[in-house]
């Protein structure tokens, strides 16, 4: 195995200390980052951590001064917008660096989640009835879309701005929602059909080649009756609120025979249609009557030793230092000049 240079690009308030003096990674905001950069440098690479935040000069003179092989982008937004991370991406091609994760035209299509959709539809790919209510446009809804509805960002991802009260069940509830999403999200608000069902998640990795990795599921089978099993914030970032309920993810179990094989096909169907590349997570639900519906696809989703995506790849025999090393070569292979 080659030896490379490594320059990692992360939040400028991620970068892990070189030394942990006592401190617990994993309970650190900067875990994904130090479990990257540490693992980076057992598999023998010379890696150099970039803190990123509203400036691209740092990006070019670490370029210049250095000559990375590849970077490894950890970055999900830049200058604190979330849909800039894909012009960060576009800086490196410019500067004929290659990069692990996702291109900026998939990121692009992707994080749009209106625009994604819609590209879903033309490749007859189901997913939940919808309507876009951008800021600053009055609430009518569609005739056909029928209550519950739930209402999200239409670019952030992590569950940004979801919450139990982003279930609604009337007019005024629905308005009250939108206006949330404008005003403390400060983007349009996308309203879906509620799927009641299971919450699953794909993960796929390739430029052209796929590999598709087991079908995982998000548990939430002990929370309170009446609350409703969507993955809030709390549900995915709050390790009291999910010790609390028993939260879980893990190897989806008792599929209807075919189930998994036709959940992975649909996950690759959709990396397709969006033109991903590097790797990412399709979010799925499954309806009582076994109807699956994707939610959407997450490009370069969260990469730490722990989450879902590297649980996955180890069920399926990639160790931690596997993943990560064919991510840095899905990078390397990828050609833009090639993509279009």
């Amino acid at each position: 195995m080659k030896k490379l240079r490594v320059l990692v690009l992360m939040h400028e308030d991620l970068v892990p200390p070189d030394e942990l003096n006592g401190q617990d990674p994993a309970a650190a905001e900067w875990k994904t980052e130090y479990d990257v950069v540490s693992t980076l440098r057992k598999l023998g690479h010379e890696v150099r951590p970039l803190g990123v935040k509203s400036d691209l000069g740092v990006i070019r003179a670490a370029v210049e001064e250095w000559h990375p092989h590849i970077a490894f982008n950890l970055l999900e937004e830049f200058d604190g917008v979330a849909v800039y991370d894909q012009n960060v991406v576009s800086y490196l091609e410019l500067l004929r660096v290659p990069y692990t994760g996702c291109n900026p035209r998939g990121l692009m299509l992707a994080r749009d989640k209106s625009l994604s959709k819609k590209l879903l539809s033309f490749h007859r790919i189901p997913f939940p009835d919808f309507a876009v209510f951008p800021m600053g446009r009055s609430v009518k809804r569609p005739a056909y879309l029928g209550f519950p509805l739930i209402v999200k960002s239409v670019t952030e991802e992590a569950s940004l701005g979801i919450s139990q009260a982003s279930i609604v069940n009337d007019e005024e509830k629905l308005c009250e929602r939108v206006a949330f999403i404008h005003e403390s999200v400060g983007t349009g608000a996308l309203v879906e059909q509620y799927i009641e069902g299971r919450e699953l998640y794909v993960g796929v990795m390739g430029n052209g080649h796929l590999r598709v990795l087991p079908v995982w599921e998000l548990v939430m089978d002990r929370m309170p009756e009446e609350a409703w099993r969507i993955a809030t914030e709390r549900v995915k970032w709050s390790r009291t609120y999910q010790n609390k309920y028993g939260i879980r993810s893990g190897e989806a179990r008792n599929l209807p025979d075919g189930m998994e094989e036709k959940i992975q096909h649909l996950a690759r169907r959709v990396y397709r249609a969006l033109g991903l590349s590097g790797y990412a997570r399709i979010d799925l639900r499954m309806d009582q009557s076994g109807r699956v519906y994707v939610l959407e696809a997450n490009p370069n989703p969260q990469i730490s030793r722990d989450e879902d995506f590297a649980e996955s790849a180890l069920k399926a025999d990639w160790t931690y230092g596997d993943l990560l090393q064919e991510l840095l070569n899905l990078g390397l292979r990828w050609c833009p000049a090639k993509a279009a």
